[in-house]
């Protein structure tokens, strides 16, 4: 059972900033890009750079998370010497069990089933980040030089460092200093939150870490920091590709969009795949009344209105004069005849009546609110209704009375 390397991908995230998106499915297992899931790609990257053995660490709504990854199947993660394994948070004996804590403390909880692989090394994944990565090329750099810990990196410009943890590194790329997003950062190299960690030395941490009370058991803000006070080893891995965090509805937007583009993240890249778990739908139907643009259509769909710059998830429908643009419409959605939806992201199995408006072009616009418009999953809203940008349309009571939007 002995393995060199096993990923701990942490995928418990509530995903707040994200509102009505994240009201009843946690954030890695929100739909992406047409037929995939946030958590696809990670996964994707671990079967691609060699990793077989990943623990899958929930916590918030995992019901659609644990139902989606099942036996790990689809990214060839269905092993008896590894494979994926689902990890909630548990009671032990003797203890009144909790909530992972913080990151460091998640991985504290499952210690148990990294010694059962007795790795050399683990690689410590977030479930929320769209991009391709060989983790390999990772592990060689830490192996190479021999370090404790080694942190993916992405350069950034100097207007968006404050909003990341910046580490600063001399001309071999070995770590002097971090900073939790500093308000005048010394550096541009932005911490990924993609770790490898040699396991004894990461193990000594983390036991260190849980006897601290006054710790938040977080890596960014409590064990990196603890190891450079201590002088261990730490350097970086710099990445030069694609990379999004997808934690606010603009960049979730912003990253779905980018899809449309090959140059951006390249989908039909035969070397480096993105698996995931299709539904059976039959092929999707355009009518004579359908003029489709510049979109991702999966299969299922049924359009009949007019598709520009958007992506359509599985089974979805888009009736005779309709009006889809630079929106996403999620698995099973339906935007009924005469309706506009514009800007926009529709939750699954959501109907948009007809001759309703959701969401409006910032072109011509006039007040200084505009953004994204947003509706949750399951929801109706109704003929003739009007959402307007930088709305979140969930389920409560408030908002379905004044804005006329009742349950499906």
């Amino acid at each position: 059972m002995k393995k060199q390397c096993v990923a701990m991908l942490l995928a418990g995230g509530q995903g707040s900033r994200l509102y009505a998106l994240t009201s009843k499915v946690a954030k890695p297992a929100l739909p992406f890009g047409g037929k995939y899931r946030i958590i696809d790609f990670p996964l994707s990257n671990c079967v691609n750079s060699g990793i077989n053995t990943v623990g899958v660490l929930t916590q918030y709504q995992p019901l659609e998370l644990n139902k989606y990854i099942g036996n790990g199947q689809p990214w060839d993660l269905d092993r008896s010497d590894g494979g994926v394994t689902i990890l909630p948070p548990y009671i032990s004996s003797g203890s009144s069990g909790t909530w992972f804590k913080g990151t460091a403390n998640a991985i504290y909880q499952n210690m148990g089933f990294i010694e059962l692989y007795e790795p050399e090394y683990v690689l410590i994944l977030s479930g929320d980040h769209i991009y391709k990565m060989d983790y390999k090329d990772m592990i060689d750099t830490h192996k190479a030089k021999n370090a404790d810990c080694t942190i993916a990196v992405l350069e950034v410009t100097r207007e968006e460092a404050s909003r990341f943890g910046i580490l600063n590194t001399d001309e071999d790329d070995n770590v002097y200093e971090f900073e939790e997003k500093p308000e005048n950062p010394k550096s541009n190299l932005a911490s990924m939150g993609i770790y490898v960690f040699s396991w004894k030395k990461l193990k000594r941490y983390l036991l260190e870490d849980e006897n601290d009370h006054d710790s938040s058991n977080d890596f960014g803000n409590d064990i990196i920091p603890k190891m450079l006070q201590d002088g261990e080893r730490i350097c970086v891995s710099r990445f030069d590709g694609y990379w999004k965090d997808v934690g606010t509805i603009d960049s979730f937007w912003d990253s779905n969009m980018d899809m449309l583009s090959r140059s951006t993240l390249d989908l039909y890249d035969k070397s480096w795949p993105i698996y995931a778990r299709s539904p059976v739908r039959p092929p999707h139907y355009t009518g004579e009344n359908a003029i489709v643009e510049h979109s991702l259509v999966t299969q299922g769909c049924y359009i009949d209105g007019i598709v520009q710059n958007s992506v359509l998830f599985n089974s979805v429908t888009v009736e005779t004069g309709a009006l889809v643009r630079y929106s996403i419409v999620m698995p099973g959605a339906v935007i009924k005849s005469g309706a506009t939806v514009e800007y926009a992201i529709i939750a699954e199995n959501t109907v948009i009546g007809e001759n309703a408006r959701v969401g409006c072009s910032p072109v011509g616009d006039e007040g200084d609110e505009w953004g994204i418009a947003t509706v949750a999953a399951d929801l109706v809203i109704g003929e003739g209704v009007a959402v307007p940008s930088k709305s979140m349309i969930a389920d409560s009571v408030y908002e379905m009375e004044e804005r006329g939007v009742r349950n499906v």
